[in-house]
């Protein structure tokens, strides 16, 4: 939390300069705003929506002239206002230090602001004189005594940071807005290098991504989110030949020494990430998969309905050979090798990827009887990859099939199931509709296919015969009041049980990390959750020189936290290996400091919208699709990504603090 001597965001104006410092009391909605980094603190902090000073001896317009600076920089350029407009800005101001001031210059500099903020094309234009109409309206003399004291011939330390709401939802912080200017210019190559930058798997992101992203638009304040998933596919899909000429060993610039190897244990998306990034920083780079296939969940847990494997996740996992990376199939950590045996061989680092592979149990009466007709979601998505999709051996799952569960393995195994052939398919989850935790357009997808839904229902006994499975006992279950994480609570309803008959019972409730892949005496520790130990900020682990990442120590994430993950893991290697210890990243500070004031960060559209339709993208008929694992979404025309991509604000917003050093 931060003192403020003064400020001004949205409509709130702070002015605690009559108070002595130690009177002023703390601002617990702006987060964390005493550091920048250790030792240097922060004087004052600017964004698109006002600023605020922590420091009685800041100069606030010379913050305001770096800001619109940093503005200019970031301008595309495509309307006058905003590229024009930051650059006059910044003129008149430093010229009107040279004069002194005037207040016929004020008005022109209050009329090209307000100008520019009414008629820029985009958020950056719009956002970018806000500071300081803030300043002029709410602090008019602060301005004349600093032009009177010449403030701007001088200069203070100073950081920016451009994002955009959709950038900073998105774990891997993709420039989306980039590649979607790139998409409206037609340079489809440009756009998805972008994606490029931050992951190999843009194809497989365009497919299987839940978009934080979109959750973030602020379209939504409009009409609907801009299809940024949609968008990514259509690019990655276009330069999916040209990309095969992209990448080999001499697109890196300055290889490392031979004896600078990292060993990445798990080829899953985080494994993947990390390699890549690795190889592109020059490490020579090894992988060791337990499976026979890369991809980790990707491959065996998403189905191909959603996700071909052999077109696109196997394509683009090659990259990593292609950049001369090694990968060694059936080598099971704890099994193969050890830790200790990869130091040995020379690996100066290890980055563990390995997942959370093992299903949860319900812990119901009853699990332990089942032999026949009981599975795990992860091991049933598993089994279908492996014996019916690769090796085409058919399975009997009977007629009837219960999942248990409401997230996105549930929703994979119920749809998956319909296309084994299995004639009716339940779906029971203990909260209602609203809270299921899968994607929306899954949930509706298995609707559209016929799966049956039972909502605040949960399992309480599994029925047997023989050991196989007849039936399940539910109960009845009602919201309640929230608990302390603000989720609702779920109580059973008194003598509500009944019995659902069924052939199979998939438990999809959860995944944990399977333990046997290391020694306890190989230095790694788990938390209580039975998550490897690992710092938050940069994933090193209890033991020097090894990193983790992915689902292993998140829990099961997503395709595209993991490989966010795994792009941290490789920038505190490679830190690791050339400084001894990871460094500060200013970007990330940036990145605390947003999250920690979303209270103040919500924002309103308040230029004129047209309203335009979101691309609806072609699907087979769900009657057709149901019987066959082909790819359920078809492709967009070149025509309608450019209409989708014209949807997009382009909110980007220059964020600027002011330190001591």
């Amino acid at each position: 939390m931060a003192k403020v001597v003064i400020g001004a965001w949205d409509d709130r104006v702070v002015d605690n300069r009559d108070k002595r410092f130690f009177e002023i009391e703390e601002y617990p909605e702006l987060g964390d705003f005493r550091e920048f980094d250790p030792g240097n603190p922060i004087k004052a902090f600017l964004g698109g929506r006002g600023f605020f000073a922590f420091d009685r001896n800041v100069s606030l317009l010379c913050a305001i002239r770096d800001y619109l600076k940093r503005a200019a920089e970031e301008s595309c350029g495509k309307c006058t206002p905003c590229r024009a407009g930051t650059r006059i800005l910044v003129e008149k101001l430093e010229q009107l230090c040279e004069t002194g001031y005037k207040e016929r210059s004020i008005r022109e500099i209050r009329e090209l602001a307000e100008h520019m903020q009414s008629s820029s094309l985009c958020g950056l234009g719009q956002s970018a004189a806000v500071p300081l109409l803030k300043l002029l309206d709410a602090f008019p003399e602060i301005v004349e005594e600093e032009l009177s004291n010449g403030c701007l011939h001088s200069e203070q330390p100073s950081q920016s940071y451009v994002t955009a709401p959709c950038i900073e939802e998105c774990p891997s912080k993709v420039d989306v807005p980039r590649y979607i200017d790139y998409i409206k210019d037609g340079q489809f190559t440009h756009s998805v290098g972008v994606v490029l930058q931050k992951y190999p798997m843009a194809a497989t992101c365009g497919r299987v991504c839940v978009r934080f992203c979109e959750m973030a638009c602020r379209r939504t304040q409009v009409d609907d989110p801009v299809g940024i998933k949609v968008l990514k596919r259509f690019v990655a899909d276009q330069q999916k030949y040209a990309t095969d000429h992209w990448f080999d060993r001499n697109l890196i610039d300055q290889p490392k020494a031979d004896d600078l190897k990292v060993a990445v244990i798990g080829a899953g998306p985080s494994g993947i990430s990390a390699a890549y990034h690795l190889l592109l920083k020059g490490y020579r780079v090894e992988v060791f998969e337990a499976m026979t296939e890369p991809g980790g969940m990707a491959a065996v847990g998403i189905p191909e309905y959603r996700l071909p494997k052999e077109e696109i996740l196997r394509k683009e996992v090659a990259i990593i050979e292609d950049l001369g990376g090694k990968i060694h199939y059936n080598q099971r950590m704890g099994t193969h090798f050890s830790l200790d045996d990869l130091i040995e061989r020379g690996f100066q680092s290890v980055f563990l990827a390995v997942g959370a592979h093992q299903g949860k149990s319900m812990r119901v009466p009853g699990e332990e009887d089942a032999v026949q007709g009981y599975i795990s979601g992860v091991k049933f998505l598993l089994f279908i990859n492996h014996y019916y999709i690769n090796l085409g051996l058919d399975m009997d799952l009977g007629k009837k099939m219960v999942v248990v569960g409401g997230g996105n393995v549930a929703m994979d195994c119920v749809r998956s199931a319909l296309r084994m052939g299995v004639e009716e398919v339940h779906v029971v989850y203990r909260r209602s509709r609203n809270e299921m935790p899968a994607d929306k357009e899954e949930i509706e997808a298995a609707e559209k296919e016929g799966v049956i839904f039972h909502f605040l229902s949960h399992p309480t006994r599994v029925i047997s015969e023989d050991g196989k499975v007849t039936g399940i006992e539910l109960q009845k279950m009602e919201l309640a009041s929230p608990d302390q994480s603000g989720r609702a609570r779920v109580i059973p309803v008194a003598e509500s049980e009944h019995t659902l008959a069924t052939d199979f019972i998939v438990p999809a409730i959860g995944q944990k990390v399977d333990h046997s892949f290391i020694a306890r005496d190989q230095g790694l520790e788990f938390n209580e959750w039975g998550m490897i130990k690992a710092d938050e900020q940069d994933l090193s682990t209890t033991r020097r020189g090894v990193f983790a990442g992915g689902d292993a120590v998140t829990g099961p994430a997503t395709l595209i936290e993991a490989m966010a993950q795994g792009e941290r893991g490789a920038e505190s290697i490679d830190d690791y290996l050339t400084h001894g210890r990871t460094q500060f990243r200013p970007e990330r500070r940036f990145q605390k400091l947003l999250k920690g004031m979303r209270k103040l960060q919500t924002e309103e559209v308040e230029q004129p919208i047209r309203h335009l339709y979101r691309v609806q993208v072609d699907e087979l008929d769900p009657e057709t699709r149901k019987r066959k694992f082909e790819e359920v979404e078809k492709p967009i025309t070149v025509d309608a990504a450019y209409q989708e991509a014209n949807r997009c604000m382009r909110c980007y917003r220059v964020y600027s603090v002011v330190t001591e050093k």
